[in-house]
């Protein structure tokens, strides 16, 4: 679908396919869920991709030409179509909800960049909800130690999905 409404920023499928795949790695880790008491559920799971999908996004525009950043939202919006569709949405509402999903990382790039690193860690994860504080600190923590090792790479390496 979006090679259709974008021919020239998706004609490389495979670009951005390794650093999401890095994204998707951290956000399946364990510790967020059990340690942090992220709810194990689809919205906390997508809260977590988003707010790791966010970070590096933030990281990535310290890149002039932006291609990276461009190329991990569209492996973002490609997986969240093909989630939404296994999950039996159809077409009539799948762009709605893509648009909204996307809208959601938009407002957690938003908070990364302006937001006190709790305060951002808070919102991005937890949403409304009121986390405990060694639930919050175990978060906040993490995602420090993610930006640290963002922070240090060459953005080419980040862009390549090789990191750690």
């Amino acid at each position: 679908m979006l090679r259709l409404l974008f021919p020239r920023l998706t004609t490389e499928r495979a670009r951005g396919a390794a650093l999401f795949r890095w994204v998707t790695e951290r956000t399946r880790e364990a510790h967020w869920y059990v340690d942090g008491k992220v709810p194990d559920t689809v919205d906390g799971r997508f809260a977590m991709l988003a707010t790791i999908a966010a970070l590096v996004l933030v990281r990535l525009e310290r890149q002039p030409d932006g291609e990276a950043s461009v190329a991990l939202t569209e492996r973002f919006v490609e997986a969240m179509e093909a989630e939404h569709r296994e999950l039996g949405m159809g077409d009539p509402k799948l762009g709605r909800t893509v648009r909204k999903l996307v809208g959601a990382l938009g407002r957690r790039v938003e908070l990364w960049r302006n937001e006190t690193w709790d305060e951002a860690a808070r919102e991005s994860v937890y949403g409304s909800n009121e986390p405990s504080s060694p639930a919050l600190a175990h978060v906040s923590d993490s995602l420090k130690g993610l930006w640290q090792e963002l922070d240090g790479l060459p953005t080419d390496a980040i862009a390549e999905g090789r990191i750690g």
